[in-house]
């Protein structure tokens, strides 16, 4: 009777959270759960202080009809992106308004496990020092890695590109924090991000990649996130787009990365002969070079058409593999490419989609920005409450997110 309890305020929260504010009628609607069922649970949940009433709306005839919200002040989340370049923390209300940023670059490529842990952890304590949020008003802290995390018991991680073998970053976090630590791939941080709330809303079958530096995809099917066996479903950026091609980061050779990541296309540019451009430690400065120097260097104009056809490919195997409705670009340097020349990206895809699949696919842009992987990070501790009916128990410490 309790689990069913606890199912019941699960999915009556969720619906609130996902599609609110929301009267009891439209709860009961939602869930199929009865009225009584609807008018008790939502009780504990508004004497609990996880809802509140966000104002009402008039009814056929009737009483006009309270709204209610997960209220934003009932916790706070925080999520933290590690990327190839830097560590960035943000802290967030649960009406998932940004309340804080901390970023720490990283100058090497290749960053110590423990250099990454004294950065997230520096970065927790900063953001919630600025925000003036105590420490046990946190619900959770969400961690985005490259590589492929297995948990749930250490959240390990295997990011070869990142020089990491069974690194168990969960148990390293959570040995200096009573925080509740979950961490996963940056690419399934950023899909979630956008299937809540941006690009990818209202879809059930989509991809959202992820084009950084790194190349990675979160694979949703039937309105689940796909993980395969072990949690490495995804690595979009390490199939081969070209046989016996460059060499990648992870020391395979043609992979898609090596071609479309922000890396892989700087080097491409230098080898070019691109001299315009300057290479240096700024790899986003420079790619926006690159891309700003199209009409004034052929060098760079050939580099771009051939990265836009490069990424086509890769989202044409997308396209025949998932049979998706929907494609998600997402990334700093994906966005930065998709802003300028997203309908040459949606021709290169139909050059080498099946027709037909490529007929029942849109290609968008995410709607959450650059940094959206962290807050997709964020989102990982709500959704531990949000499974979990509302309660906020700190147990189990470090846990690898199953994104639904």
């Amino acid at each position: 009777m309790r689990d069913m309890r606890r199912s019941n305020r699960s999915v009556l929260l969720t619906s609130i959270y996902r599609d609110g504010p929301l009267s009891r009628f439209e709860l009961g609607h939602q869930t199929s759960l009865s009225a009584a069922s609807v008018s008790n649970l939502v009780g504990e949940l508004l004497d609990e202080g996880v809802v509140e009433e966000a104002g009402s709306v008039e009814s056929d005839g009737g009483r006009p009809r309270v709204l209610l919200r997960v209220a934003p002040a009932f916790g706070y989340v925080v999520g933290a992106e590690v990327g190839e370049t830097r560590v960035r923390v943000e802290l967030f209300d649960l009406a998932m308004n940004q309340l804080a940023t901390k970023v720490y670059p990283i100058e090497t490529p290749k960053p110590d496990p423990a250099l990454v842990v004294k950065y997230v952890l520096a970065g927790l304590s900063e953001v919630l020092a600025q925000a003036g949020i105590a420490e046990d008003r946190v619900l959770g802290l969400g961690v985005a890695v490259a590589g492929v995390v297995e948990g749930p018991a250490d959240a390990v991680v295997h990011a070869q590109t990142l020089g990491w073998d069974a690194v168990p970053l969960g148990a390293l976090l959570a040995a200096k924090t009573d925080i509740p630590i979950q961490v996963d791939n940056g690419a399934n941080t950023l899909g979630q991000a956008e299937m809540w709330f941006g690009a990818g809303r209202g879809a059930t079958d989509a991809v959202v990649a992820l084009v950084g530096s790194g190349v990675g995809a979160a694979l949703v099917t039937g309105g689940t996130s796909y993980r395969g066996t072990r949690s490495s479903a995804g690595e979009w950026g390490h199939t081969t787009i070209m046989y016996g091609g460059r060499r990648c980061r992870c020391g395979s050779d043609g992979c898609l990365e090596a071609y479309v990541g922000a890396e892989g296309v700087l080097d491409r540019h230098r080898l070019a002969g691109g001299s315009e451009v300057s290479f240096g430690a700024d790899e986003e400065a420079a790619f926006i070079a690159l891309l700003d120097s199209v009409d004034s260097s052929e060098a760079a104009a050939k580099v771009v058409e051939d990265t836009i056809g490069y990424l086509g490919a890769g989202f044409a195997n997308l396209v025949n593999l998932f049979n998706p409705e929907r494609i998600v670009l997402g990334g700093w340097s994906g966005l930065l490419l998709g802003e300028r020349y997203l309908p040459e990206l949606r021709a290169a895809t139909a050059r080498h989609a099946l027709r037909q699949p490529y007929a029942q696919v849109s290609i968008e842009l995410c709607e959450l920005g650059r940094d959206a992987v962290a807050m997709g990070a964020a989102t990982l501790p709500i959704l531990r409450l949000l499974r979990d009916g509302g309660t906020t128990s700190r147990a189990p410490r470090n846990l690898t997110a199953r994104v639904r």
